[in-house]
């Protein structure tokens, strides 16, 4: 049995982005997903208990996440929810891994800029003509480096696999 799960969070670490022996590409990063309420007697929102997960992502995924994302980012992640127990010496405790078929930013509280992403056996494609102006920086291809709209995306610092990796 599968548990498909969506979770919305702030990532806590800055994704780990690894390559295997075998060229597989692996990126994780912890998230955060505090549960918030509104407390009328207070009329304010109110923080809860904050669920911890480790987020994995593979492949292609991997890299446009090692690309994409940076700590302090919200996010919204799908895919298969892992609990597994755990026990080291005389210390025991609980897993919560999500292995993520999508990865996003969570566009309720920001914006963001979508560049698709070209295998290494297509060249990259023009974008289609602009039929208006109402957006104009909507499909440019690429992201704007004005610093009111934040980075520049930057290239993925993939590392060996097992140096000073958690898995």
């Amino acid at each position: 049995m599968t548990d498909t799960i969506a979770v919305t969070g702030i990532v806590a670490t800055q994704p780990n982005v690894i390559s295997t022996g075998d060229d597989l590409k692996i990126t994780s990063f912890r998230l955060a997903s505090t549960q918030r309420r509104f407390d009328r007697a207070r009329d304010r929102w109110v923080d809860g208990e904050t669920n911890w997960y480790t987020i994995t992502t593979f492949r292609q995924l991997a890299v446009n996440v090692g690309t994409s994302v940076v700590k302090g980012d919200k996010v919204v992640v799908t895919g298969r929810l892992r609990i597994r127990d755990w026990e080291s010496g005389d210390k025991k405790g609980i897993n919560v891994d999500i292995e993520a078929d999508s990865v996003g930013h969570d566009l309720a509280w920001g914006t963001t800029t979508f560049t698709k992403a070209h295998s290494a056996a297509h060249a990259p494609v023009d974008p289609p003509a602009r039929e208006s102006d109402e957006f104009p920086d909507a499909n440019d291809g690429g992201a704007t480096s004005d610093p009111a709209f934040g980075e520049t995306p930057r290239e993925p610092a993939f590392s060996e696999a097992g140096a000073d990796t958690p898995f």
